[in-house]
């Protein structure tokens, strides 16, 4: 291992017991030593994801192997490699998508799973990218196939999912019609890209993307419901179409037309990214740098802020996310 000059022990999130945002209080946790292919970034931000409350809820425990602190996205520079790592990464800034552990003041993270920051992000914006970027990449791109003019479904329009689908469906020509629970809602997922924004709670979003698409249906729906809306979603979809389950915020069960499904040959998938293995994050990483990164270096793509928190305030970060009013992503803040 090569490293600058490292304290024993950090800060970190690793609540003892679920409970609601009340148990995110900060204990001290020994500074993690990176194993081979591995690199230690000194967190200056990590990013808050749906994934983190349901962990901290005890519904939603990390993968083995997988530290038990809190976070799956972080930016910072990068202080000690392990074997096989570029020493030339020292001080390096850096964002990574992990498997737990960046609610932290160090985070070890794959070599593989991390992106260099370019000059156009803040270490804010960057720890604001992976999870969201990782996961629709893999979802509407790899897994739902769409290609420019598709017109496809997203809901929850103003999350960071449903943001980073906007973002990138701007950028590579889609037609993005979203989902979202209020008027206000609506107009902000419009003014950020989306071409279309429908108020479920006012509106049968059924009735209406056959209205938007002209009867013909979404080539994609990215799901991140289950539940009930599956069968709705299917009713949405074009002939060919792809449903992309990547969540069940709805419940995990649902009951679903078969012959709908044949008749119309849709295919239904889906996907959960952390429990992945690091060889195949490792290649989504390198397409995701091959394909978008550019566009986060000359300033194309840059993700949305709904708030930044300091770290002692995790509690209140993850209040924030629970209550649902946030557009695009919430994060915590080590560094200025």
């Amino acid at each position: 291992m090569r490293v600058s000059v490292l304290p024993e022990t950090m800060l970190a999130y690793d609540p003892a017991e679920a409970g609601g945002p009340e148990v995110l209080v900060p204990v001290t946790r020994p500074v993690p030593r990176p194993k081979p292919g591995e690199c230690l970034i000194k967190v200056a931000a990590a990013g808050i994801n749906r994934p983190e409350i349901l962990q901290r809820q005890g519904a939603y425990p990390p993968p083995p192997g997988a530290p038990s602190i809190l976070g799956l996205e972080c930016a910072g520079r990068v202080v000690a490699v392990g074997e096989g790592v570029d020493s030339a990464l020292l001080g390096q800034p850096m964002c990574a998508l992990v498997s737990g552990g960046a609610y932290a003041e160090y985070c070890a993270a794959p070599v593989g799973q991390c992106l260099p920051v370019p000059e156009a992000l803040s270490l804010i914006e960057a720890a604001a990218l992976p999870e969201t970027l990782f996961t629709v990449w893999h979802n509407l791109f790899e897994r739902a196939y769409t290609i420019e003019g598709d017109a496809v479904l997203v809901h929850g329009g103003t999350s960071g999912i449903g943001v980073m689908a906007i973002l990138l469906g701007r950028l590579f020509e889609l037609r993005v019609i979203v989902t979202c629970g209020s008027d206000e809602k609506c107009h902000k997922a419009l003014t950020l890209g989306a071409t279309h924004a429908i108020n479920y709670r006012t509106t049968d979003f059924v009735e209406e993307v056959k209205r938007l698409t002209d009867g013909r249906g979404v080539s994609a729906v990215l799901d991140m419901v289950s539940g009930d809306y599956v069968a709705r979603n299917l009713r949405c979809l074009a002939e060919d179409g792809r449903h992309v389950t990547i969540a069940q915020l709805g419940g995990n069960r649902a009951e679903i037309d078969m012959g709908l499904v044949m008749r119309r040959r849709l295919t239904l998938t889906g996907s959960t990214l952390r429990a992945r293995d690091a060889t195949f994050k490792a290649l989504l990483a390198d397409e995701i740098a091959r394909e978008v990164w550019p566009m986060v270096a000359d300033g194309r793509l840059k993700p949305v802020i709904d708030k930044v928190f300091p770290f002692a305030e995790a509690a209140a970060a993850h209040r924030r996310m629970e209550a649902g009013d946030h557009v695009g992503k919430i994060v915590l803040a080590l560094e200025g």
